[in-house]
């Protein structure tokens, strides 16, 4: 497989920044969704992770004619029955800031005792390409802490403590948040998947 540019369907540039730090390596050009104006807001309706992220990456490739890889990515917490997960992005409405959605999940955990804070990270990336659609899922479990630390990261990094780690995801450094975190091993897939495409 030949390829010698992707674009990263992504308006989220802290995600962009991410996917850009953990695809380097592989000497393929990245172009993101800020090169292409022309390109409209698709609307994440879908009501699975995999869904969404298909739907983005489709309509990116279609629109481009280049290889597109999108993700998304839902917080799944244990005692409210794996919500918010797929409406993570905006739990707390449409419009609905990171600190709206991190204040609305910590009020509902108010009285849930830490042992029953559990919840992880997921997230599915989507990549197509020539008609082809391929998926990679990564997951990270922790817990919910009761009150933000930490001024790295986004979304709901600020309230997620990582297992076996004493830092929240906005209090690590960047470089280990990638190595662990759920889109930092989705995409870690993909880049293995890659790299065993680019030998044969």
């Amino acid at each position: 497989m030949d390829i010698e540019s992707i674009v990263l369907a992504s308006r989220n540039e802290h995600k962009i920044e991410e996917l850009r730090a953990t695809l380097a390596p592989l000497g393929i050009e990245l172009k993101s969704t800020y090169d292409f104006p022309e390109l409209e807001e698709v609307e994440e309706d879908a009501d699975t992770l995999e869904g969404n992220a298909l739907k983005k990456a489709r309509y990116v490739h279609n629109q481009t004619g280049l290889p597109a890889l999108s993700d998304d990515t839902g917080l799944e917490v244990d005692a409210l029955n794996g919500r918010p997960g797929v409406f993570s992005a905006r739990y707390a409405g449409e419009n609905a800031s990171y600190q709206d959605n991190v204040d609305k999940l910590l009020d509902e955990l108010a009285d849930i005792p830490m042992e029953r804070r559990g919840a992880q990270f997921r997230t599915v990336a989507a990549f197509v390409t020539d008609g082809d659609s391929y998926t990679f899922e990564g997951v990270c479990r922790g817990v919910i802490i009761s009150e933000e630390r930490g001024s790295g990261g986004f979304g709901y990094d600020p309230v997620f403590l990582p297992a076996a780690y004493t830092e929240t995801f906005a209090e690590l450094e960047p470089t280990i948040k990638n190595k662990i975190s759920h889109r930092g091993k989705a995409i870690q897939k993909f880049y293995d998947w890659i790299e065993n495409k680019k030998q044969k």
